[in-house]
């Protein structure tokens, strides 16, 4: 490698870092235009530019421009809601980019890790993330954590002899280190041998985050945007048609291709992308605020739609911070046992920068007053790092005058064949039953105490599991912690009744495809899995149900990938980072079950537009289509109902502000096609038989007047009827609206009750003023169809259930 243990000199570095350049795994970069035009890949968005394109070619340039501006506005919320995030998420990198201990011309220095080149000398210590692919060359005690690469919770053991034979698996090298893997023990030194994509994690990275995936919402609006253009298209011929064969010569054909075009895009939800876009951005923008960064707008709809959420234990239901708790002495006091205890933390007090989280446990347990006095005149002879088979550490110290020899460690090995008095098997029992470690001290071969160790629970956690429960979401948790630690947490929360309620990854393996369906269905606690388990898991619940996963290592990225919607933590692994659709800046249940609850949010008011639109435009639309057939002139103008469907689409929009109550938020609200259109359906018959009260009032009298009468009638019922969609009980026992809905119908409602008595309204609509009998006529149709929609609405519902 061209390198001594003095290192590399500052000169040789600079130029192998310009020949290998830097030591990061390049994932495929999203540049802004994938996001933008990533925003024009709907079905709908190609339906509304089509339509603008061939009214525009008809002469109406005003009309086709809205339209324009309306995939605009859409296309320009998205990508700036996604940019964001996407530079939000790049930051991220920065933030959490780590540092290495490097020998530089014969010195360490703590370098950036993405600096180092192949030869480079790094020493790692307890903590340390190894930065690249590194050929051992001493080693103390050292062990890794290689779960992350190669799935296997147990931590291996390293060593820098050559290995005799030749080892079927790369990750049975004793001797060689993985970059993304984590050092638990001991101290290595090692000779930097591949950076960057020519390490292993480089490979499972280009395996992993090249994979394009369309979410389960953006699938579903695709599928209602093309049954929307064939519905269209179907009855747009007929209408034609039969207007042609019925009128024969009499008919305009420009002003019936004006008529039938006006027709198509009255009923196009062409309001819809900018609905679904506002929405989704005002719960990111929610969820921001609470430290969750969102990397695809369509997320938020994916994660209020999922019913089951994996998720591990450590650090999201539990603080993921040890912390010494009971004490057992053996013929010492508590505090006898602690300042042992303190002995053996020592050496990582006092030497290492990454501390293990035993050392701080017991450390911080200790007394300011202990803790210096140790430190002041407890002197270290020598010291036995962690040693993973041994399962214990070793300090011998001068102390008070004596030597001692402090062990700590594991029950089994530091107490040995000891037999156990009747309070000690107590006490242990009691540990095990609450799920709390149990490490033991020993001084000169002599048991000296036991002490347990717990990771607390978070103050939220119990509220977010009940949190979950409401909102019909299940939990279960997916971790490679012992079964009883894993059940005694899931009780405590609430999760199980009972700690024997747990399966490990192992039990599981052994069972028949069809037992492990029903498992992953009636278990809630999985301890022991490794991350192809975790995996498995994901995609047996995904055959039934919508499943959201929170994971971390670089070996997740394939769950994160699989699951419906894919959740990390800021420190997570890039490669998982990359594959998952949100990142959480803090790691706690309960900002995922508001972010659940924002997503629910968005996809009803989403679905109370979609019911809106296809309600009443759909029953305009069939009304004036069938009604053209009896009248030698058209009953409504193409300019009218463009200006109709402008006027109505205005408050339409500001429907993605509404207010959402705590009972629509129950439940999963998936994307469902079928209901919504049965729902369309009945109120849509509504619709089009008052349109046909309408033309019946208003139809002795002269064209002007039937066009303008059934023009304001249109968007005042338009209007009321999405107050009374908004809400599934009465719509005046419902929660109230949004200021933006109120404004926004209150403006549209003024301008259709003026319009018609303004020189505007009579020369370029072609409106005549109304009498106001025929007015009170109007409102008091609107109030009988208001009264109807209500009545039919609860009727509905009711016959539902």
């Amino acid at each position: 490698m061209g390198t001594s243990l003095e290192g590399l000199g500052e000169d040789e570095s600079r130029k192998r870092w310009l020949k290998y350049g830097p030591n990061e795994v390049r994932a495929r970069r999203v540049m802004w235009w994938h996001i933008f035009f990533r925003q024009l890949g709907s079905p709908l968005i190609y339906l509304l530019v089509a339509a603008a394109v061939v009214v525009m070619l008809l002469g109406e340039i005003v009309d086709g421009g809205v339209i324009l501006a309306i995939v605009a506005i859409n296309s320009l919320l998205g990508f700036f809601q996604e940019y964001r995030s996407e530079q939000t998420s790049q930051m991220l990198k920065k933030y959490t980019s780590a540092k290495s201990h490097v020998v530089r011309d014969g010195k360490t220095e703590l370098a950036e890790s993405g600096k180092i080149v192949p030869g480079d000398i790094v020493i790692v210590e307890p903590g340390d993330i190894i930065a690249a692919d590194v050929r051992w060359l001493k080693t103390e005690g050292l062990s890794v954590d290689e779960s992350v690469l190669s799935g296997e919770s147990i931590e291996k053991i390293k060593t820098e002899r050559t290995a005799k034979n030749k080892v079927a698996e790369i990750f049975k090298a004793e001797n060689l280190g993985f970059a993304g893997t984590t050092v638990t023990h001991g101290q290595g030194w090692g000779v930097v041998v591949a950076t960057g994509g020519t390490t292993v994690w480089g490979q499972v990275v280009r395996d992993t985050v090249e994979i394009d995936q369309v979410s389960s919402y953006e699938k579903d609006i695709a599928k209602f945007s093309k049954f929307i253009l064939k519905i269209i298209g179907v009855t747009i011929v007929l209408i034609m048609g039969i207007n042609v064969v019925t009128k024969g010569g009499s008919v305009s054909w420009v002003e019936l291709a004006l008529f039938s075009i006006a027709l198509a895009v009255s009923v196009i939800p062409e309001a819809l992308p900018v609905v679904i876009t506002f929405g989704l951005s005002r719960g990111a923008l929610r969820l921001a605020k609470k430290r969750v960064v969102v990397k695809r707008l369509a997320a938020v709809e994916d994660l209020g739609n999922i019913e089951i959420l994996c998720t591990d234990k450590t650090g999201t239901l539990t603080e993921n911070k040890l912390t010494a708790d009971e004490v057992f002495g053996y013929e010492m006091t508590e505090e006898e046992v602690m300042a042992l205890a303190g002995l053996t933390c020592l050496p990582a007090m006092t030497t290492t920068t990454n501390k293990d989280p035993i050392d701080l446990a017991i450390w911080q347990r200790l007394t300011v007053g202990d803790r210096d006095k140790l430190t002041r005149e407890a002197k270290i002879v020598n010291f036995v790092p962690f040693d993973p088979e041994g399962r214990k550490i070793e300090v011998k110290v001068k102390w008070n005058n004596k030597l001692v020899s402090v062990e700590r460690g594991a029950y089994e090995t530091v107490i040995g064949g000891k037999p156990a008095s009747r309070e000690e098997k107590v006490w242990v029992g009691q540990m095990d039953k609450t799920g709390k470690r149990i490490i033991a001290v020993s001084a000169d071969g002599r048991p000296a105490g036991l002490i347990s160790l717990v990771d607390p629970i978070k103050q939220t956690s119990v509220a977010a599991v009940e949190d979950a429960e409401n909102l019909g979401v299940e939990i279960k948790i997916l971790t490679g912690d012992s079964p009883a630690v894993a059940g005694a947490v899931a009780k405590k929360i609430g999760l199980i009744k009972l700690e024997s309620q747990v399966i490990t990854g192992a039990e599981m393996d052994k069972l028949e495809v069809a037992k492990q369906h029903e498992v992953v269905r009636s278990y809630r606690v999985f301890a022991r899995v490794t991350p192809a388990q975790k995996n498995k898991i994901v995609d047996l619940l995904q055959e039934n149900f919508r499943v959201g996963f929170l994971g971390e290592g670089i070996n997740d990225g394939p769950a994160l990938k699989s699951a419906d919607v894919g959740l990390v933590v800021d420190h997570a692994a890039d490669v998982a980072r990359e594959a998952a659709d949100i990142i959480l800046l803090k790691k706690d249940l309960k900002v995922i079950v508001d972010g659940i609850e924002e997503g629910r949010k968005a996809a009803i008011n989403t679905s109370k537009y979609i019911l809106a639109t296809l309600s009443s435009n759909f029953g305009n639309f069939y009304a004036v289509s069938i009604a053209s057939l009896f009248v030698n002139y058209l009953p409504m103008l193409p300019l009218q109902i463009l200006l109709l469907n402008l006027l109505s689409d205005l408050p339409m929009i500001s429907i993605a502000t509404d207010n959402v109550s705590r009972g629509e938020v129950s439940r999963p609200m998936p994307f469902d096609l079928k209901n919504l259109l049965a729902t369309a359906t009945v109120l849509g018959i509504v619709s089009t038989l008052f349109d046909f009260v309408f033309f019946g009032v208003f139809y002795r009298f002269n064209p002007e007047v039937l066009q303008t009468s059934w023009f304001v009638g249109s968007v005042l019922t338009e209007l009321v009827f999405l107050y009374s969609i908004r809400s599934r009980r009465f719509f005046l026992k419902g929660l109230a609206p949004s200021k933006a809905i109120l404004i926004l119908t209150g403006v549209a409602g003024l301008v259709a009750l003026v319009l018609p008595f303004t020189d505007i309204g009579r020369e370029v609509f072609r409106f005549t003023s109304l009498a106001w009998p025929q007015m009170i006529m109007i409102l008091a149709i609107v109030g009988v169809y208001l009264t109807t929609t209500e009545s039919v609405k609860l009727w509905y519902l009711a016959w539902k259930k």
